[in-house]
Order: C-alpha cells, then structure tokens, then sequence
C-alpha cells in the first residue's frame, strides 16, 4: 500500500508541478501584455524593472493557477489509471479507492492552507508593490480619483462621497457624509464643479446649491441653501497614497481594520434615530443603506479570500470521480472538463462581484455557494465510484 501510495504522490506532483507552470506562464503573460509590455515599448520602464514586476505578480497569479492545477492533476491522474485499468487491478487486489487516495487529499488539505497564506496575506501585498512599481513607471495627472454611480471613501476629512455622473471636470447628483467625535454631516447637492492644481497635483471639488443637516451633540441643524461648500483637496490618480490601492488588494487583517472603520465612520447618532423630526429619520435611514452598500464590498471581498482558498479540496473531491468516469487518458479531455469546471466555479464569484452594490441578496455568502456545490457533488461521485 505504501508503494501505490508513493507511486500516486510522484505521479500526482509531476503532474500538478507542469500544470501550475503552465498556467502562471498564461495568466502572467495575460498581464504582461495588458500592462508591463506597454512601458517596455515606450520606454516608460527598463528592463530590470519589468522583470521586477514579472516577479511580484507571481504570488498573485499562482493563488489562481494551484487549484487549476490540482484539478488538473487529479483528473488526468485518474483518467489514465482508469484507461489503463490500473484501478481495475488495484481493486482486484482489494484496495478501495477511498484508502488509496487520502495521500491526495492530504496533499489538497495543504494545498489549501498554503492557498489560504497565499490569499489572505503575500498576494495583497505583492499585488500593491506591483501596483506601486508600475505607478512610479507611469503616472497620470490628470484623472479625477472619483468613481461615478457609487460611493467613495478614504477621502480627506474623513469623507465618504457619492457622485452619480461624472461630465469632465463637472460632478452631478452628489451625496456627501461626515462624521467624526464631535459632529455629523450629511449633505446632498444637484452638482459640484473641480478644480485642478497641477502643481500640487490635487483637485478641489465645489458642491453648488446644496442643502443637508448636521448633528451637534443631541442637537441637529438644517443646513439650507449653503450655496458653494468646498471639500478638502484630493491626490490626482498616480500620485495616490501608497495605503490607498483599493481593498481587492488590502490583506485580511488590512480588511477587517476597514470594515470597523467604515462601521464607525458611519455609525448613526442617537439624535438621528430617536428625534421626532420626519425628515430626519429619512435621512437616517439613507445614511443606514449607504453603510450597508460601503461595507458589503469589503465584507464581500474577505469572505472571497476565505472562501477561494478552498478551492483545491473541492477540485479534487470532484477530478478524481470525474477522471475515473471519463476512462480517457487523453490531456486535451482533462484539460477541456477542468477549464469547464473552473468556468462554472468562477461564476458563482462573478454573480457574487455584480450583486456587490445589492447588499439585501447578501453576495458575500454566494462566494461559497461553489465551494458547498464542488464538495457535496465531488464526495457523492466519489463515494459511488468505491462502491462500484
């Protein structure tokens, strides 16, 4: 037993080890050609900063590229021994299939817990020094750092905007909160117009007409007919923060600090909820829906960690039933049914990214759902296949 077992392990890592290279050779040349190879072209970049970045965006690709692989792995494993009968010999010799394979599935158990390192921790980071490095190669000056049809944080002054339209340097149906220790701020305008400083490289945005409230204490005041309210400048995209790369880059722990800092910022005062004023528990409950649409993408994108580093259990729960009920032992079927099964994977986290601004569907747990699907399936084909 000790032999087959040794003998699955080398030809399982073999393998995995050629399917892992090939496709963080794909998914890296994916991303070479979209960015890196722009700025070797035009001269933006020199060759030892190109490889640099070739070799940060490695970490990145490979938390894409292990389950692949595994997946892969198990199913061309399988669909060979299958073809060759060499599991028919097995099991004419009184080996089950679910003591043969526990190797493998000890071998995906730390696969997922590298996976999970990997996802949680040095793929956000070398994802944001990438980032960095490609910034100082090429720098515009000239993009407004603010997302249309959405709402936007880290902003000066503790600020969290939303603007629905950007026209040039002209912002349209903005909605702004403030809050901090002494006072909270809620305004609403019809427009803003921005104002660029190039030498400092940072844009002023003018709200015109506004109107809003602001609590004090116990004590809540309309803000009517403010005319033009200036906001705090911001940095001009390319000269951002190094803090600032957005939270698809933060680590898990990076994650978390947000998540309580967003609860906080936009934690509504007693004032708010309690006050007999109709028109303030209207906007009370406006600010409430806007802490559920800010949090849910940082909510969304940790339960997304976690949940994608298993994948390599449930890929190969589910290769190696597939592999035995293909009998084929053919590489270009292999590789057909693990690039359909991963297509079928990623679109449970694809629905789960579009229903991020939808935070009543809750898209954060639908990132599992595929995990639950590839384990129940995957232990429900393996078990009928040892008791075949």
């Amino acid at each position: 037993m000790k032999t087959l077992h040794l003998y699955l392990i080398r030809q399982a890592l073999a393998t995995l080890v050629m399917t892992v290279l090939v496709f963080t050779f794909i998914l890296l040349l994916g991303n070479v050609l979209k960015e890196i190879l722009t700025l070797l072209v035009e001269r933006q970049a020199t060759l030892p900063v190109v490889i640099k970045a070739v070799g940060l965006l490695i970490p990145y690709v490979l938390v894409f590229a292990l389950p692949m692989g595994m997946l892969c792995a198990t199913l061309l494993l399988f669909g060979r021994l299958s073809a060759d009968l060499e599991l028919t010999a097995m099991r004419a010799n009184g080996i089950g299939l679910i003591p043969l394979i526990w190797p493998l599935l000890a071998l995906a158990a730390l696969l997922t817990g590298l996976s999970a390192w990997m996802n949680l921790e040095i793929a956000p980071k070398s994802r944001v020094a990438y980032k960095k490095l490609i910034a100082e190669a090429l720098v515009s000056a000239d993009a407004i750092p603010l997302r249309q049809n959405q709402y936007n944080s880290d902003l000066p002054g503790g600020y969290t905007i939303y603007v629905g339209k950007i026209r040039g340097d002209r912002l349209e149906n903005l909605e702004v909160f403030q809050s901090n220790q002494a006072t909270q701020l809620w305004i609403k305008a019809e427009s803003a117009r921005v104002v660029r400083d190039t030498s400092n490289q940072t844009i002023t945005v003018t709200l015109v007409n506004s109107f809003g409230t602001r609590i004090t204490g116990t004590n809540w005041f309309p803000v009517q007919n403010v005319g033009d309210y200036e906001l705090p400048p911001f940095l001009l995209k390319g000269k951002e923060r190094p803090d600032n790369y957005g939270i698809s880059n933060m680590t898990f722990s990076e994650l978390r600090h947000k998540l309580a800092e967003l609860e906080r910022q936009t934690a509504i005062s007693a004032a708010w909820t309690n006050t007999t004023s109709a028109v303030l528990r209207e906007q009370a409950k406006s600010i409430d829906a806007m802490r559920r649409d800010l949090t849910m993408p940082v909510k969304l994108q940790m339960h997304r960690q976690l949940s994608f580093s298993f994948a390599c259990i449930g890929f190969t729960l589910i290769g190696i039933p597939l592999g035995i009920r293909a009998h084929r032992r053919e590489t270009s079927v292999g590789i057909a049914m693990a690039v359909l099964l991963v297509a079928v994977y990623y679109s449970f986290f694809i629905v789960g990214e579009a229903l991020e601004t939808r935070a009543e569907l809750a898209p954060h747990l639908i990132v599992w759902l595929p995990n639950f699907l590839f384990q129940i399936v995957g232990g429900a084909l393996l078990w009928r296949a040892s008791r075949r």
